[in-house]
Formats: C-alpha cells, sequence, structure tokens
C-alpha cells in the first residue's frame, strides 16, 4: 500500500485500517472517517522506491524480493474499500464478505493474447512476472472489455439493417472503438484512485505505465467520472468540435524519413518525435491490443500487424543499436525532405516540447534539443519566428518534478537564404544581448508564460538569432556548435533574470542575495548585517522588526521559509509590502493543502502589494529559477503556480473583496507571437499566420 487514506476530502475523510489475522496468515480492511492509530499501522506505507514492509511483523524486505515473489505466482489483490455515490459525496464502505465473493467470481472468457516487447522500456511490471497485456486488467475488467466488444458487431448490423450505408455505419463503429480504448485506460488495474478529489485516474497519466500497488476499479455504469457514457460523450463533444462541415481530410501512414511529400508547396506542420522521451509504439499496444479485433475489417492496412509495428520508429530507444546515431541520421532525413518539398510563401512549423535538461554535459544543455535543433540547421533552415502555445492539461501527475512542459514551442521556420552571411561567435553573443531582453519582457510580461517554459521558449528566440547565420564561428575558426549556443542562450537568460532583481525593493533584494548565498536561509548575523548595510538596511529594524523577514537570534540569522507565510499571519498589513512576503504568502496558498486557497487568497494579496505588483510576479521567476537549479520542486511549483494563475489573480482584484472568489479559472487561449525581429504588422508577412 503507498496510503492508507481513501480520501482526504475535506470534512469527508476516511482511511482503510488493515486487520491481520495471524491464524489464517490474511490481511482485511475496515473503513473508518478517522485516522488510524500506530497501533493500527506502525507505518505511513509499506512500499516505497527503495523496498517494502510487513504490516504483519514490520520486517523489512528488498524489491528485489518482491519481484521474484511476484515472478513466482505468489502476487496476489485484496479488496480494501469500496466507494459507492452518496448526496453529492462519495461513501466509503468497508469491503463485505459477499462484496469480495462477487468480485472473485468473475472469469473472462476471452483476453488479448498479445506480450509485451521485452524491450519497453517505458512500461514497467515484466520484472513482478506481468509479460502479457491482458495481465494489466483483472477479471472482472477484462469481461466488461470484451462485452462491450461482442457487442460492437450487433451495432454495425443494426445499422445496416436500419438502412445506414456501410460508410456510416464503419465511422460510428471506429467512434464506438475508442470509446472502448477510452474505457480501457480508466478500467485497468493500472487505473489509480486519486484521494484527494475521490475519482480514478486512468493508466496514462504521463507518456509510461509505471508500477502500480493500489489500484481502482471503476465501474462503467455508475453516473461518476471514467463510465462509459461519458467517455462517448467525450468522443461526441470533440466531432461537434472540428470544423468538418468547411474542410475535407485525407490520412494516410507513411515513413516520415523516406516519403516524398508532394511537389505543389504544401504547408508542413509537424510534431516531431522527442529523442527517446515517449515510446509510442509500445505504449500503442495497450489499446492497440483491443483495437485490432474490431477495426482489421474497416482498416485492413493499419490493423494488418499482431502489434504495434515498432522497428521503423523514430526514436532513440534502447533498442537499437547506436540509438542516437540512428535517431539523427533518421530525423535530418526527414527534415531534409521537408526542406526540398515544403512551401516557399508560407513557413514550416515544428511543434516541440521536450524538457530541456535533460542531460548536462559542458553546461545545461538537451540532448533532445540539440539534436533537433542541430538536424534543422544541418536542413538548412532558419527559425523566424517562435511562439509557446499552452497544450498541457493543468495539474497533471509529477509535471514541475520531472521537469515537463505546460506549453509546446512552435519553432517557425522558412529554407535558409543561401547567402546567408557567416558571424564570429562575439557576433552571435553581441546580438543575442541586443535582442533577447525586449522578447523575454514580451515572453513574461504579455504572454505570462510560466516559469517552467521561459527557458525553452528562450531556445527558439536564441535559435532564431544563431540560424539566421550560414556559419558561426570563433576567433580560432572553430565552429560554435548547437550546444554551445545553447549554453550562450542560457547566460542571456540568466543576465536577464538578474537584472529584473535590480528592478526590486531593496529588502526583496537582500532575501534574494541571502538565499542564493545560503540554500538553506542560516547565515551569520554579521554577515547578514553587512549585505544589508549595502541595500541601507538593517537586520533588526528594518528586515526583522518592521517586515519580517527574517528571524535574529543568538548570532544567526534565519530567512523565514515559505510555511512561516500561512494563515497564522494570512495577509500583509503594512501599507507598503516588500515584493518578497507578498509572493511568499501567495506560493503559500497556490501550494495543495486544506488551508491554502489558492486565486481567492492571491487577490486579496494583490490589493495590498499596490505598485509593487508587477514586481510580486517577476520574483515568482527568479524564485522558480533558482529552486528548480536546486531541484527543490516542492517550492518551484509553488512559485510557478503563482505566474500560471496570474491573469485569473489579476481579473479577482476587480471583484469585491467580500465577494466569494473562484480557486481556478481557466487559463488564456491565445498567445502572442514571438519573433526574432520586431512584431510584424498584420499585413506585413505571413510569419504571423
Amino acid at each position: 500500500m503507498t496510503t492508507f487514506q481513501a480520501s482526504k476530502k475535506r470534512g469527508n475523510e476516511h482511511w482503510m485500517w488493515p486487520q491481520v489475522d495471524p491464524q489464517t496468515r490474511t490481511v482485511s480492511f475496515t473503513v473508518h472517517n478517522r485516522r488510524p492509530t500506530q497501533n493500527v499501522t506502525p507505518v505511513d506505507r509499506t512500499v516505497t522506491r527503495n523496498g517494502a514492509v510487513c504490516i504483519a511483523c514490520q520486517g523489512a524486505v528488498t524489491l528485489e524480493y518482491v519481484r521474484q515473489q511476484a515472478r513466482d505466482g505468489k502476487m496476489g489483490e485484496v479488496m480494501t474499500a469500496v466507494v459507492a455515490e452518496g448526496d453529492r459525496k462519495r461513501i466509503f464502505l468497508s469491503p463485505t464478505p459477499k462484496i469480495k465473493k462477487i468480485v472473485l467470481k468473475a472469469a473472462a472468457q476471452w483476453r488479448p493474447q498479445q506480450r509485451m516487447p521485452s524491450t519497453a522500456y517505458k512500461v514497467s511490471g515484466r520484472g513482478y512476472g506481468i509479460t502479457h497485456w491482458h495481465q494489466l486488467f483483472t477479471e472482472r475488467q477484462l469481461t466488461a472489455l470484451t462485452t462491450f466488444s461482442d457487442l460492437l458487431p450487433d451495432v454495425k448490423a443494426q445499422m445496416l439493417q436500419d438502412g445506414a450505408d456501410a460508410e456510416y455505419a464503419n465511422a460510428v463503429a471506429t467512434y464506438l472503438a475508442l470509446g472502448i480504448g477510452r474505457t480501457a485506460n480508466s478500467c485497468s488495474s493500472y487505473a489509480r484512485w486519486q484521494n484527494s478529489g475521490d475519482f480514478v485516474a486512468g493508466v496514462f497519466a504521463r507518456q509510461a505505465i509505471p508500477m502500480l500497488w493500489d489500484f481502482a476499479e471503476s465501474n462503467p455504469f455508475c453516473t461518476a467520472t471514467q463510465n462509459w457514457t461519458a467517455q462517448t460523450e467525450w468522443i461526441a463533444e470533440v466531432l461537434e468540435a472540428l470544423p468538418s462541415d468547411t474542410n475535407e481530410g485525407l490520412s494516410r501512414q507513411a515513413d516520415a524519413a523516406t516519403t516524398l511529400h508532394v511537389d505543389n508547396g504544401p504547408v508542413i506542420v509537424t510534431d516531431p518525435p522527442y529523442y527517446d522521451n515517449i515510446s509510442f509504439a509500445e505504449l500503442s499496444d495497450f489499446f492497440y491490443v483491443w483495437l485490432r479485433p474490431l477495426m482489421r475489417d474497416i482498416y485492413p492496412d493499419l490493423f494488418a500487424g499482431i502489434l504495434v509495428p515498432t522497428q521503423e520508429e523514430m526514436i532513440a530507444a534502447p533498442r537499437f543499436d547506436d540509438a542516437e546515431a540512428r535517431f539523427e541520421k533518421l530525423l535530418g532525413q526527414s527534415l531534409r525532405l521537408i526542406r526540398e518539398r515544403c512551401s516557399p510563401e508560407f513557413p514550416s512549423s515544428i511543434f516541440y516540447a521536450y524538457k530541456q535538461q535533460e542531460q548536462v554535459r559542458d553546461g545545461v544543455t538537451s540532448t533532445g534539443w540539440e539534436t533537433m535543433l542541430t538536424a534543422l540547421i544541418d536542413a538548412r533552415f532558419q527559425i523566424v519566428g517562435t511562439w509557446p502555445m499552452r497544450t498541457e492539461r493543468s495539474g497533471r501527475p509529477n509535471a514541475l518534478a520531472a521537469n515537463t512542459l505546460a506549453s509546446s514551442v512552435i519553432l517557425v521556420c522558412r529554407p535558409r537564404p543561401e547567402d546567408a552571411p557567416a558571424a564570429s561567435r562575439r557576433d552571435f553573443v553581441t546580438a543575442l544581448e541586443r535582442e533577447m531582453p525586449p522578447h523575454l519582457d514580451q515572453l513574461t510580461r504579455e504572454t505570462h508564460i510560466a516559469p517552467v517554459d521561459l527557458r525553452q521558449a528562450a531556445i527558439g528566440l536564441g535559435m532564431a538569432v544563431y540560424s539566421r547565420y550560414h556559419s558561426v564561428a570563433t576567433l580560432a575558426g572553430e565552429p560554435v556548435t548547437v550546444r554551445q549556443a545553447l549554453m550562450d542562450i542560457n547566460d542571456a537568460v540568466d543576465a536577464y533574470l538578474r537584472e529584473q532583481a535590480g528592478e526590486l525593493d531593496p529588502e526583496t533584494r537582500f532575501c534574494l542575495d541571502w538565499l542564493r548565498e545560503y540554500p538553506t536561509g542560516r547565515g551569520d548575523y554579521g554577515t547578514a548585517e553587512t549585505l544589508a548595510r549595502a541595500y541601507g538596511l538593517s537586520v533588526d529594524h528594518r528586515l526583522d522588526q518592521t517586515h519580517q523577514l527574517l528571524a535574529a537570534s543568538q548570532g544567526r540569522v534565519t530567512l523565514r521559509d515559505l510555511d512561516d507565510y500561512g494563515d497564522a499571519r494570512p495577509y500583509p498589513t503594512r501599507a507598503d509590502p516588500t515584493a518578497w512576503e507578498c509572493c511568499l504568502r501567495m506560493a503559500y496558498h497556490m501550494q495543495p493543502g486544506d488551508d491554502r486557497r489558492g486565486v481567492a487568497a492571491c487577490a486579496q494579496i494583490a490589493r495590498r502589494a499596490g505598485h509593487r505588483l508587477d514586481s510580486v510576479e517577476r520574483l515568482a521567476r527568479i524564485l522558480y529559477d533558482i529552486h528548480n537549479a536546486r531541484q527543490d520542486s516542492q517550492r518551484a511549483v509553488a512559485f510557478n503556480n503563482v505566474v500560471t494563475a496570474w491573469l485569473p489573480i489579476t481579473r479577482a482584484m476587480d471583484r469585491p473583496e467580500t465577494a466569494p472568489l473562484p480557486e481556478t479559472e481557466p487559463p488564456p487561449t491565445v498567445t502572442p507571437p514571438l519573433t526574432a525581429e520586431p512584431l510584424p504588422t498584420p499585413a506585413a508577412s505571413t510569419d504571423d499566420l
């Protein structure tokens, strides 16, 4: 068990108490609305990344021992709780013997027989004896999915009998098959129970299938989330939103590295593979094993294989020999084909959302970004603009801890002119210093891009400068590689953030300098007083007694931490609060927790910030960057959340302070473009499409 708490919802908290029977050597569970005592659960969880602990004797074992037991067929399932639908809330019940009997009674009449690829490094479980795709489902889940699948041909036959033509019947069958795929995502033993929101989260919360110890069986016939009707309604809503009445489309499956595109100058928009980040083919098998029996008569070419084809996939996966070189070769071939066939009138657009700090080699670089940008430059493309576009759902698991993006960066490209000039590295760096700050201002102050995305978007801005030259070389004649250019771009972002700090109030600049020097926030009083005097401040008076930003005692100074700005001192009371205090108070409320009030509290704090409100957002970006560099994801997430919610916060400021404020509001759907040159007027060129 990773947790014994069934629900964290305020006023409806519930826990699952384990009960050990030494005689039968079994564990059962009962549900209570109070936290179990130490005698009931001596541990908060029984499994971590490092090992497991026995709930009966508290004996510790390694995960390798657990894996071996599982491979020997000794891993089973125990029901811990039942969640029922109540009056505007969930009801949590203890599993009775009758319920357990019903659950164990199910026996599926059919199951997919395909094996998982042994090289599927994004799919966990094989170390525990899970070798086939059907092992990701319980018997009840297999029975439900098989029943839905068996009924699909009957639906198609009924439509034909009622007078529908074959094309229409095939279309409806296709969409219903996608509904079965969506149901498989939530009706699996790898679907999580989210005890913070009391709902079932699907298998693919991220682009991998990690090992899962406690899971939830969703009921496809309930009225809550993840039911069958909700899955099909979701598909229907998408279809209703598609512009099918104005555009006709044609789709083909083809190899991008060898396919010759049409000759009439097509407009290219592509979302290429992200190095080794997502194993598309292997993960697609999760759905393919259910869709193939349903769809191979309608789409015989697409569903010809037993599993999804993987050998041609353009990805730097470990299953390939010399995977990096293979990926670079195929990507280069694809981009050169695009360069040869793309429209001379309209730009080509490449979506990219790869995390920047995947690997650190001779400075902050990214294998994924470096490979993509090198291939673009070698294909003789010039980046003429970048657009950050919000494409990812907020609140996804491990979003910042894994350094994933909230936005995709769209690289707007044109073929580089044959007469493009060469440049020295000094020319390149000077151009960065001149052109990057105004565009970064636009990113942060107008589009309010999330701090986690800032450096990603900055890569596009910087590479727009780099790619305008035929070549960039040092004074010694050595070529400046893309990796070196990325390091220079990062340096330009660092300089920009340092300049932003210079616009803050003296108290806030002191706190920033102190935090950079002392990551724990603690240091000698004398050193603090010396630094304070440089800003015309004093530790005791301005920083401690007046603004209470730090605590000084016994020759030591401690900078107040994020949790020190909770509801005990809810809002700034001084007429002129510092940007530091306002920012940390907002970050406190943008963290999860029953006493955190989100946008509503931040709006009240923003009203009291007065003329320093813009400084609060700039400070949140700087603090995100500091904590992210230290791999302190908890604090980095808090400051990132302040910026991503900035527009809802400023909107909420205009409402009466006594009025109830919403905790969240949807982010803006339109993001202005960012180009390497001054923004064109609407009629200036097609680069602003």
